[in-house]
């Protein structure tokens, strides 16, 4: 596996038998600067006793430690040293990827995953500019690929090929731009909704189409609260909506009904031919068909498009995302290009032809067997890690249908960095992928564990309280315990 830091550590023939450097290397030596300390809003010191809201902590300044470009010297095509010196910074590089793909539990990628076999396609610029179905002047692209994966997403969202339209996007942001822009160009004039927790991406589309946006309020569990949804929808009754429904939100994997957001809609008097859902499945949309239970996302219901990302649950090793909506819908965004021998209907001009061939490579291996194994371990190991930690008595939450774990934050900014923990406010989570083994949980959990010890050595700091984020009966702080 590729992917895998063991496999990486001893399989150096992937980088061409590039030699192995000392035991005693330090990765850290790249990174040089250290981490920012935690800023208050009242300019103090973190002090758990302090309610003062906790500011946002910015990561490393790169400029400090970035890699420097030098022009080469003159002799340099005859000593071979500035190759010898790119070699060594690249070797360093990959070691340090390495140790910190051991230690990566907080971002929702798959770094479970084999593409050596892809590598004899390095060589060539692949570039699917343009519509994916129309094949432009520019032959070396990969759109047989693109289109094959894109027969099987909108299979697997029951919708017939000769009814939708899509691509691969080069990340989930870029999904959720183009399914907003296909909202906001089916309404001119509606009026965007979406809840608090969901992705950022989604009021970028808001800021960047000047459309009108309304946040609606969450439950505790980070999914969308359809009475405050209902609340907003009636006051504003005379204009169409565009809908972003969820199906996993960003920080606790909560999972929007999508039943349940269409009949909001129906009572609040909106026909079907009023309203246009966009579901942003970034993670979870490859993940739910293959739950129980799981609230069903399919074009048989009034939606109008779908996005999932390439690098999360599948495992691509650059961003890359599916977007599909309804064939009826992309005429108003398609624009022929004459330069192209194409139509161009996609955010971007040129797209990584790349792409497509992992995703299409993957699917292949995996189909929908694998995925449901995958999905049915992520699951399991995700209730063993939040039983773990609430028997350890840490305040912690998992959804019914996700594999994201939230808990409390983590009082040591190292420790956040080492483990590349996403937080936000009091909360951290770990998003459990099919490369997190209970190994790897049972390393993080141990040295939390450990070091929790002596963040709380002295009584003067506690756990943080997270009842507002995840509700009383998940927080084990020392009011709710």
């Amino acid at each position: 596996m590729v992917g895998s830091a063991d496999v990486l550590a001893d399989n150096l023939s992937v980088n061409m038998g590039v030699e192995p450097l000392p035991e005693d290397f330090d990765p850290s030596t790249l990174l040089k600067d250290t981490v920012p300390p935690v800023v208050l809003s009242n300019g103090g010191a973190e002090n758990s006793n302090d309610n003062a809201k906790r500011e946002i902590v910015l990561g490393r300044n790169v400029h400090t430690s970035c890699l420097e470009v030098t022009e080469p010297e003159a002799d340099d095509e005859v000593t071979g040293e500035r190759e010898a010196y790119m070699a060594s910074v690249l070797a360093r590089y990959r070691k340090s990827l390495i140790e910190r793909t051991k230690h990566h539990v907080g971002y929702p990628y798959n770094l479970d995953f084999d593409y050596g076999a892809l590598a004899q396609l390095q060589h060539f610029s692949i570039n699917n500019l343009g519509d994916p179905f129309i094949e432009s002047n520019y032959g070396v692209h990969s759109r047989q690929f693109e289109v094959g994966v894109l027969d099987w997403f909108a299979q697997l969202w029951e919708l017939e090929k000769n009814e939708y339209w899509g691509y691969i996007t080069n990340c989930g942001t870029e999904g959720n731009l183009h399914g907003i822009l296909v909202g906001r160009e089916v309404f001119p004039d509606g009026i965007l909704y979406a809840s608090r927790e969901s992705h950022y991406s989604v009021f970028k589309a808001a800021r960047m189409y000047r459309m009108d946006c309304e946040k609606v309020g969450t439950l505790c569990s980070g999914e969308i609260d359809c009475n405050d949804f209902k609340a907003k929808l009636l006051c504003h009754k005379d204009k169409p909506a565009i809908i972003n429904v969820n199906i996993g939100t960003t920080v606790k994997g909560a999972v929007d009904d999508l039943d349940l957001v269409i009949q909001t809609l129906e009572e609040a008097g909106f026909s079907h031919d009023r309203f246009y859902i966009h579901c942003d499945g970034a993670l979870f949309g490859l993940m739910m068909p293959f739950v129980k239970r799981a609230p069903k996302v399919s074009f048989k219901k009034p939606i109008g498009s779908v996005s999932v990302s390439g690098h999360k649950f599948v495992g691509c090793p650059m961003p890359c995302g599916v977007q599909i909506t309804r064939l009826e819908h992309i005429n108003a965004l398609s624009r022929n290009v004459e330069y192209l021998a194409s139509r161009d209907a996609t955010i971007m001009g040129s797209r990584n032809g790349h792409a497509p061939i992992f995703l299409w490579y993957t699917l292949n291996r995996k189909g929908y067997r694998g995925f449901q194994k995958e999905v049915q371990k992520c699951l399991r190991n995700a209730h063993y890690l939040k039983d773990r930690l609430v028997d350890a008595g840490i305040g912690a939450m998992l959804n019914e249908l996700s594999s994201t774990v939230v808990f409390e934050r983590p009082h040591d900014e190292e420790f956040i960095r080492r483990w590349q923990l996403a937080c936000q406010g009091n909360i951290a989570h770990v998003v459990v992928m099919p490369n997190i083994t209970i190994e790897k949980l049972d390393d993080f959990l141990n040295e939390l564990l450990e070091k929790r010890k002596t963040w709380f050595l002295d009584g003067k700091s506690q756990p943080y309280c997270i009842a507002s984020d995840v509700g009383e009966k998940n927080c084990l702080c020392a009011v709710h315990k």
